[in-house]
């Protein structure tokens, strides 16, 4: 029996790739990056925010900075005395209200709001900023057909939500340590 050919001539084995390619994939990716592209989720970090210790933040929370800051060549701290930053989370809260109700008496419509306070604070305890509100809201349709559709659907608005709480915390943060640095 024959195994299937590759799809590309020079995915096969014993095959040299011819130079032409080599150089024009070279190209390529030196075109990407010298146009400033990176990877979705990828920010530029001051070094401060290289590593960070986060305090009362929830494990949603902690998992959408964790990504946020591992997609940008940093890491997240188990203890505050190593860390470039500390931020600190309080009063963290998401709440899920019904907006409309069908003829029967059902939910139509719902709005997820997450509210929370935080600040910046560097590893000796300094304040870089105060405590500041972050509120995100987001409202669905709820399909009465589709339950479990729309079970999942929320589940990947409230990741959003924690996702676009994690870029706003970490923008003002560069803007912090960048004002702080000059």
């Amino acid at each position: 029996m024959h195994s299937p050919k590759p799809m590309f001539f020079f995915l096969q084995p014993n095959r040299r790739v011819p130079k032409p390619t080599l150089v024009m994939a070279a190209m390529a990716l030196f075109l990407l990056t010298a146009c400033g592209y990176h990877l979705r989720g990828a920010y530029e970090l001051p070094k401060a925010l290289k590593a960070v210790y986060l305090q009362g933040a929830s494990t949603e929370l902690q998992e959408q900075f964790s990504k946020a800051i591992l997609a940008s060549s940093g890491k997240l701290l188990d203890s505050p005395e190593k860390a470039g930053v500390v931020i600190r989370f309080f009063d963290e809260k998401l709440t899920r209200r019904v907006m409309s109700l069908s003829a029967r008496g059902r939910a139509n419509e719902f709005e997820l709001d997450y509210r929370l306070e935080y600040e910046i604070s560097n590893a000796s305890n300094a304040i870089l900023m105060p405590r500041q509100p972050i509120e995100v809201k987001r409202e669905y349709f709820n399909d009465q057909q589709d339950v479990i559709a729309k079970d999942n659907e929320e589940k990947v608005i409230r990741n959003e939500m924690y996702q676009q709480t994690v870029r706003a915390i970490i923008n003002r943060a560069r803007l912090v340590l960048e004002a702080s640095a000059k």
